[in-house]
């Protein structure tokens, strides 16, 4: 039976519905909507119709199934905890509670990660649809959920949908989300009941975008049409070990150092083998890093609106991250965590932000899941961040733990080179026969479509559906053995996410944990994505884990770069190393432990390889720095001393180039003057600072004229233009000789991204001032560069007038802030189509302070421009002296609907890096409480 409210009064939406100022851009939206209905069907929409899909927040409500009442508690921002008596009642309450605020999110997510965007928006989404189904997500996620996961997280995932079933139940499109109305103009889709499958293909989604170095292996293949091997190892550099250490310092070596023969790797299968470890890797690049930028993508009609969130491998597997709403290619993270030898409360405490896409709403969903009593029937006492559609905390901490994510970046994606022959493929010298299954693609609107998946004994051929890897199929470098080319090799993809997993077990094993064993052996579970796991107790330990299923390569192979399909001797062995033999650490005598991306634990000293294209450590450097000047002399860190190094803007590359860039004579007045702002510039790039405006476009341009023109076109980015002066080669004198060059210009040229990879690669260059990576042609009638500082000077010309074009020629105007911006587009229909609609459902911009690779990583991607790409998406502080004193923050805010006034409350605050509070303890939650919603059986 439907829900039915059984409160005697006060039946409306909570009090998201009811804050000053929304009535007027209601009104407008209301306006925009009843055009774009009138043009279609001449409806017309009122005020009452968009506030309807907003979520009850007070009162009660009757919901079929429970087995007894459960509270739930928002504060001032609409953030819920959830009070039960049983787990099931819990879990069935996340998901009514999640359903309320984010379920148009939810279902566009269940789509993608099934590849059925176009039963929702039409024919657009065709070609994602057929990449995803490739991929198989939903049918990895159905064979976990009928043969890996545990009886206790099966009941929990029922539970949890059954919550989000009985808030649709009776309920059309327009009483859910107002994009489902403006669907219902051109589509008659409906909302489908959610499954327990359903959550769990969503951590396929996580683990996409979180695989390694997939496209460093499409970037080194394709750069072998243009570039030598000593050219790229100069575009990958080796991990600077000496400089920014490993996570793993102390304590463990003794154990994981020791001479292994393979006998510690686990796993069985039809690719069993008895291969060995790999020997050391060298720790090489990260990041995509050439030219891949954050387009938005092209088409038409409603469908279009997901273009740049789902985008058509450059494409896809740069732009799927973005869809999923979290990660993307060159992103990272930060986490650290701090004993209480070092704190003011002597208990530890443990920071994370994760470095992910902007997304509207935020990918993340904060709130806590209590039981009443906590018993062996009752096990949950826990909170903080959590995904939509989703049961379970992913990050956060119960009453005795603590616990950070950040990415690993170990390589568990490999690409294979498939020489195909008729119906099947070589291997071993055979011809093998593709096993293959058809797919029936339905399109709203549309005839459904067909299409014949084909597999090989190393995974799902990709090449059939990406332009990318056909090239890198023509292009990718085989040695004098391998079959005729042809028209070009298959590529295909051997991923540990497409084998059945116990990540979702891992969750809520975490969640319960309460000690180190505990949390060793939850982590033992999270399968896929391997991420660096970072612990601390109320009885102050703290510790570092890397779980994950890792691959055991066979000994030709190191994940670098595409390797043979046909020949046996570089698949994997069908082992994976052994939890006990991955790296960890535990109360370290430093009393400290920081991950950020760089090298888990030194590649000549550890048996495997776990890959070769770690962070370079520039974050995690900074942050130990940091720590170790607070700590230094026996000083004190606090709960807002953490705050303040999550928000540190400082520049490492700045403070290598600055001291040589004012070395430079220049001639032109003009650009002198701009050379002057970096005199005395202490490096930090705050919102304000033209400093930092400049020294950011001097570096863009750097990168793009030493790299810009070397790279092959197929790294491209198109569309981009610069402001020049095609007479002058230092720049107008007269701004009327400026003109826009752009189109064919920049597409001949790559660009890199500017991320911390190529910070390595500009300091190792630095010493060889005359290599050839610093020359670049005369350009019509622009002067050449024969050496490092004739670049730099003409990079500094280059930005001083590419900023006057951007930013005026008073560069008392200039602030970094106004070239570093952050938009929230709504993550489907707020991307393309009409202005009007964009202008309901997006916000921004945002000034921003930070960087690429600054601690405070508002990243931004030189090939494209300043605009903030990946940011940090909630960052967090918690207090194991008091988990009441530890504060959080959202990248938006609770709730997914457009006018709710909890949609992106908590943006301004995030921006400024202030921190909200974060009840845990019963008391310190009723005090906060502001609406109460009871839900009954």
């Amino acid at each position: 039976m439907p829900p039915t409210n059984t409160a005697s009064s006060g039946q409306q939406p909570g009090k998201s519905g009811r804050k000053k100022g929304r009535k007027a851009r209601l009104i407008a939206l209301v306006l925009v909507l009843a055009v774009i209905g009138g043009l279609a069907y001449g409806a017309y929409w009122s005020i009452s119709t968009v506030r309807a899909s907003f979520p009850q927040t007070e009162g009660s409500i009757t919901l079929e199934g429970l087995s007894g009442p459960v509270d739930v508690k928002r504060d001032d921002y609409g953030i819920p905890q959830i009070y039960a008596s049983s787990e099931e009642d819990l879990f069935m309450a996340q998901g009514y509670v999640q359903a309320q605020d984010r379920f148009y999110e939810m279902d566009v997510r269940r789509h993608m990660t099934s590849g059925r965007l176009s039963e929702m928006f039409g024919k657009s989404q065709v070609d994602n649809d057929e990449f995803l189904r490739t991929l198989g997500w939903d049918r990895v996620a159905k064979e976990e959920y009928d043969k890996k996961l545990s009886a206790s997280t099966k009941k929990y995932l029922q539970a949890y949908a059954k919550g989000v079933n009985a808030y649709l139940e009776g309920k059309d499109g327009a009483d859910i989300s107002l994009e489902y109305a403006a669907l219902g103009f051109t589509n008659d889709y409906k909302p489908q009941a959610w499954t327990p499958v359903d959550s769990v293909a969503w951590l396929k989604a996580m683990a996409w975008d979180l695989r390694g170095n997939m496209q460093d292996e499409v970037d080194r293949a394709l750069m072998t049409s243009r570039l030598g091997p000593k050219q790229i190892a100069d575009l990958y550099p080796a991990y600077p070990y000496s400089r920014n250490g490993a996570i793993v310092q102390d304590g463990q070596y003794d154990e994981l150092t020791q001479t292994f023969d393979g006998s510690g790797a686990s796993g069985t299968g039809e690719d069993s083998g008895t291969g060995t470890g790999t020997g050391t890797g060298t720790g090489t690049g990260t990041g995509t890093g050439l030219g891949t930028g954050a387009g938005t993508g092209t088409g038409t009609g409603t469908g279009a609106g997901l273009q740049s969130q789902l985008s058509a491998l450059q494409n896809v597997l740069d732009d799927l991250p973005t869809a999923v709403g979290v990660n993307g290619n060159g992103i990272g993270s930060n986490s650290w965590v701090v004993s209480g030898e070092h704190t003011i409360t002597g208990k530890p405490l443990l920071a994370n932000d994760p470095h992910l896409s902007p997304s509207l709403p935020s990918v993340w969903y904060q709130m806590g899941l209590h039981c009443r009593t906590v018993s062996a029937k009752c096990q949950y006492d826990v909170s903080g961040y959590t995904f939509a559609g989703m049961p379970g905390v992913v990050i956060g901490h119960n009453q005795d733990i603590a616990w950070g994510l950040t990415n690993s970046g170990v390589d568990v994606t490999d690409l294979y080179l498939e020489k195909i022959t008729g119906d099947g493929y070589q291997y071993d010298g055979k011809v093998v026969p593709f096993k293959t299954r058809e797919e029936t693609i339905k399109v709203a609107g549309g005839a459904p479509k067909k299409i014949v998946v084909r597999e090989t004994n190393n995974g799902p051929l990709l090449s059939d559906r990406d332009d990318e890897l056909v090239k890198v199929g023509r292009k990718a470098t085989v040695d004098t053995a391998a079959p005729d080319r042809g028209d070009g090799y298959g590529v295909a993809l051997r991923w540990t996410a497409l084998e059945a997993g116990t990540t979702m077990d891992a969750v809520f094993a975490m969640d319960r944990a309460k000690n180190w064993e505990d949390f060793r052996e939850a982590a033992a579970l999270f399968d896929v994505p391997s991420q660096n796991l970072v612990y601390a107790d109320t009885d102050d330990h703290i510790g570092y884990t890397l779980p994950g299923k890792i691959p055991v390569r066979a000994e030709k192979h190191d994940g670098s770069v595409p390797a043979p399909g046909w020949d046996p001797d570089y698949r994997w062995t069908g082992e994976y190393i052994d939890q006990d033999e991955l790296p960890y650490e535990y109360d370290p005598d430093r009393g400290y432990i920081v991950t950020a991306n760089q090298a888990v634990i030194d590649g000549e000293k550890y048996p495997y390889t776990l890959t070769t294209d770690w962070g370079y450590g520039t974050r995690s450097q900074r942050i130990t720095s940091l720590i170790e000047q607070k700590i230094k002399d026996g000083g004190k860190i606090s709960t807002d001393d953490m705050r303040q190094m999550q928000l540190d803007n400082s520049s490492e590359i700045a403070k290598l180039l600055v001291p040589q860039l004012l070395k430079i004579d220049v001639e032109d007045k003009d650009v002198r003057q701009a050379q002057k702002l970096l005199e005395g510039w202490d490096y930090t790039q705050d919102a304000d600072s033209a400093a930092a405006a400049y020294f950011n476009a001097v570096w863009r341009n750097i990168l793009k004229l030493a790299f810009g023109n070397k790279l092959p076109k197929e790294l491209r980015v198109e569309g981009q233009c610069l402001w020049v002066d095609p007479v002058n080669t230092t720049g107008p004198a007269d701004e009327t000789n400026k003109v826009r060059e752009c189109g064919q210009r920049d597409a001949d040229q790559a660009q890199p991204d500017g991320g911390d990879r190529w910070f390595e690669v500009v300091r190792n260059l630095m010493d060889d001032p005359d290599s050839d990576w610093w020359t670049t042609p005369k350009s019509g009638t622009r002067k050449g560069a024969d050496n490092r500082d004739d670049l730099f000077k003409r990079a500094m010309v280059d930005a001083r007038w590419e900023l006057t074009a951007k930013l005026g020629k008073d560069i008392d105007t200039w602030n970094w802030g106004r070239l570093h911006r952050l938009f929230l587009n709504n993550q489907t229909l707020g991307t393309e189509g009409p202005g009007f609609l964009k202008y309901a459902l997006n916000r921004g911009p945002w000034k921003l302070s930070g960087g690429e690779a600054a601690v405070n990583a508002t990243g931004w991607n030189a090939a494209g421009g300043y605009e903030v790409v990946w940011v940090p998406s909630m960052r967090m502080v918690v207090n194991l002296g008091d988990l009441d004193k530890s504060r959080w923050i959202n990248l938006s805010g609770a709730s997914g609907h457009a006018y709710s006034a909890h949609y992106t409350d908590q943006t301004d605050k995030w921006a400024e890096g202030e921190l909200l509070p974060w009840s845990f303890s019963k008391k310190a939650v009723d005090d906060g409480t502001t609406d109460t919603l009871v839900l009954k059986p």
